[in-house]
């Protein structure tokens, strides 16, 4: 049986996810730089998809790479 984590977005009651803080995305992001699913970090889906949009907003302004290597 599966633990169920609580949203961090949720707890902090934040809306908006910082496209800037690459620090907190890079929690959502694997070894290889792919974006982890929402089961994996405990993110619901309402602030996963905000999460994504913001990843490719900072990997589009090079805040965070698009690869690990």
């Amino acid at each position: 049986m599966r633990k169920h984590r609580s949203c961090y977005y949720c707890r902090k009651h934040l809306e908006s996810v910082d496209y800037l803080d690459a620090k907190l995305l890079s929690r959502h992001q694997g070894t290889w730089g792919k974006l982890k699913g929402g089961r994996e970090t405990g993110t619901c889906s309402k602030h996963q998809r905000r999460v994504t949009d913001a990843m490719k907003r900072a990997r589009f302004l090079a805040v965070i790479p698009y690869t690990a290597r």
